[in-house]
């Protein structure tokens, strides 16, 4: 069957193309996928399953969006041209039952929303004509060699404008509001946005949101697009934060980790106002601190309190143990890595374990 949309011409340094937009389920009939490790010539890479999936999620949020094209690469045939009518007006006829067109970019969301049965798109699409492999592999090349990671802590930071409760949204709520009270122990101690504006700042805003945010869901992109359809979340007393989150007490969750945070920085002083010489308050120390949470949380709920003078005792017994094992909070003793972290996490811990 041979079906037809209308596409605008586009001429650039490297030829002249098509846009146009096509349904996501007539695009599925048609696309397929040379990778390089299948095909000699192909061009892509290997598919990754786990962003396939991501995006077949993805696909559920009442606001997903596909704002950027797909790119095709057809060659010209009796069924797959570009035709104009007496108003100058272009269309693209195709083969709406064979597989004539290789993406050269937008496997991934191809593939996710294949995997979704319920996602229907109107999708955009570049058409590009009668490549050559060279210019397949340059264009691929190109896309994606130039593109600039966004930095998470902007990412994070741009929940501020979002209306709607997101487990996003409300850690960096708590990174803003930590990072502005003077009363906070992380006063002026968050590089917001990522960039570092004195010398007070040893965590970015990114490092902290993405710690936290284990504390209150195990699935926040999953969690954001329930909200969003009004959905009830489900409560994990395993994860310490959870219930709070799905109540709206955000308000206890900023309580709990002044009380936390404001007992490392009485315990520590030195440790914690110092990130050039140590690492508490700098990524390996803070994932430590975060990591150790989870344990001390469930021993004050066992214990009625979660005051800071409850916290201040435990961490007593953390600076004794470092004391027994003759550690110090240093880069020598706690190199930059998740190992480290973890070990860390368990001297904190390990006067409650052992009990």
């Amino acid at each position: 069957m041979i079906n037809k949309i209308n596409v605008i011409e586009i001429t650039q340094p490297i030829g002249t193309f098509y846009v146009g937009k096509i349904a996501s389920k007539d695009l599925l009939k048609v696309t397929t996928v040379n990778r390089r490790m299948d095909v000699a010539d192909g061009i892509q890479r290997d598919l990754s399953k786990i962003r396939v999936k991501e995006i077949a999620a993805y696909c559920e949020d009442p606001d997903a969006t596909f704002p950027t094209p797909i790119i095709l690469s057809v060659n010209t045939s009796e069924s797959e041209k570009i035709t104009v009518d007496e108003c100058n007006n272009f269309y693209f006829e195709f083969d709406g039952e064979k597989r004539f067109a290789e993406i050269l970019d937008g496997q991934h969301r191809v593939d996710g929303i294949r995997e979704n049965p319920k996602a229907d798109f109107e999708l955009l699409v570049v058409i590009m004509f009668d490549l050559t492999q060279e210019e397949k592999a340059y264009i691929f090349s190109t896309i994606n060699s130039n593109q600039a990671k966004v930095d998470k802590s902007l990412i994070y930071d741009l929940f501020e404008l979002n209306e709607s409760r997101s487990p996003y949204k409300t850690c960096h709520d708590l990174a803003r509001i930590l990072n502005s009270n003077p009363q906070s122990p992380f006063f002026n101690r968050l590089k917001m946005l990522g960039k570092k504006t004195s010398e007070n700042e040893s965590l970015s805003q990114g490092t902290f949101v993405t710690y936290l945010l284990p504390l209150i869901s195990r699935n926040p992109k999953d969690d954001t697009i329930k909200l969003k359809k009004g959905w009830q979340l489900k409560h994990d007393s395993y994860i310490p934060f959870r219930n709070m989150f799905i109540e709206d007490r955000d308000e206890l969750i900023l309580k709990v980790l002044i009380n936390y945070f404001d007992a490392v920085k009485s315990v520590f002083k030195d440790e914690w106002n110092d990130p050039n010489n140590y690492i508490l308050s700098k990524t390996t120390g803070f994932g430590a601190l975060i990591k150790a949470l989870k344990t001390f949380y469930d021993y004050g709920i066992q214990q009625k309190t979660l005051t800071y003078d409850f916290f201040k005792d435990q961490f007593s017994q953390s600076k004794k143990t470092l004391l027994e094992l003759n550690l110090e909070l240093t880069s020598k003793d706690f190199p930059s890595n998740e190992h480290q972290q973890t070990e860390l996490s368990k001297i904190f811990t390990k006067h409650i374990i052992d009990k």
